[in-house]
């Protein structure tokens, strides 16, 4: 089992502080990662949650999996590779 987790569904006031505090109730957090909308800056609705080990990975999907915060239930599962992707959607054809 992998140590990164996928946290969806988040309310965009929460913050990565606000996120360790909560996964650490599961044991010890590496590191959290919120990435932000390039054009505006504000948080996408999602972030990554890195857990020391994969027993403290798997009590914070139990444990977070569903749980409602500020009114929104949250998604909590194993962080999957991101495939690499050929082509853009900015690429110019030549002509």
């Amino acid at each position: 089992m992998a140590t990164r987790l996928y946290v969806g569904n988040l309310p965009y006031s929460v913050s990565e502080q606000e996120l360790k505090r909560l996964f650490g109730q599961a044991g010890t957090v590496e590191s959290v990662t919120m990435p932000l909308d390039r054009q505006t800056g504000r948080p996408r609705g999602f972030a990554f949650v890195q857990m020391a080990n994969d027993q403290e990975a798997d009590d914070a999907i139990r444990m977070f999996n569903n749980y409602v915060l500020d009114g929104r239930q949250l998604r909590v599962n194993i962080a999957q590779e991101r495939e690499y992707r050929v082509g853009g959607g900015n690429q110019r054809r030549a002509g």
